[in-house]
């Protein structure tokens, strides 16, 4: 049986750009060049780009510290579908939890074209080269553009939560930024459904809103349900 997620607080993140060789992808660079091709015969528009995965990690008062390693899109893609096994890596990423003036969060729904097709997510991303900023990883850069590229919101107009809600399971670790809106979610999510309209190749399906756990989905990963959990109370 899996072992539930671990949900804390962290005050600081203090990321930072550590190349090194990820075993796994080259290890098993003939088997992950063989599931890439087969995933792009259904999905072509799928991106074989640079990412970011972080390779060592500790939490010391409030404040989480790591370094990250960059691999092919492919690789990680493959290590995913895999189940993730032990391969000195995590997969740690930043994710917006919009909190609206009636206090409801907004999830997204996965588009067809997208590996995650269905799934229901925060607006969020694995991180890539655009977020290095020196020899830093900034996961606010990241939330920020994942946040507008999905749903053409802008994180300026939020007051945003100190800290960093995290959400560890297993080799995953979400760094949540709690983003709070002056407008009720009926108002956010059209917003948001006027972007998606206007957006030749959007990555959401659909917007929706989330006032308490009976609107929980099992399409949603295991890190959004027990944030959502956690601040909307029951089980």
């Amino acid at each position: 049986m899996r072992e539930a997620p671990s949900i804390s607080h962290i005050d600081r993140l203090d990321l930072y750009f550590a190349p090194r060789p990820w075993d796994f992808a080259i290890e098993r660079r003939g088997e992950i060049d063989s599931f890439f091709s087969s995933l792009r015969q259904n999905k072509p528009a799928i991106w074989n780009g640079r990412v970011l995965l972080l390779h060592h990690q500790t939490v010391t008062d409030g404040v989480f510290q790591g370094g990250f390693l960059e691999t092919d899109y492919a690789s990680f893609a493959a290590w995913r579908h895999w189940g993730s096994p032990r391969a000195n890596v995590y997969n740690c990423f930043s994710a917006a939890a919009i909190r609206t003036a009636d206090g409801a969060f907004l999830v997204g729904v996965m588009g067809p074209r997208t590996l995650n097709a269905g799934k229901i997510y925060f607006p969020c991303g694995t991180p890539d080269l655009k977020d290095i900023v020196g020899d830093k990883v900034d996961l606010e850069l990241s939330v920020a553009r994942e946040l507008h590229e999905e749903t053409g919101l802008d994180v300026t107009e939020f007051a945003r939560e100190p800290g960093w809600t995290m959400v560890a399971d297993g080799p995953l670790i979400a760094q949540i930024k709690v983003l709070r809106s002056k407008e009720a979610s009926a108002v956010l999510r059209k917003r948001v459904l006027v972007h998606l309209a206007s957006d030749q190749d959007p990555e959401l399906a659909d917007i929706r809103v989330i006032r308490n756990c009976e609107d929980l989905d099992p399409a949603m990963p295991r890190f959004v349900s027990t944030f959502l959990v956690s601040r909307l109370g029951g089980g």
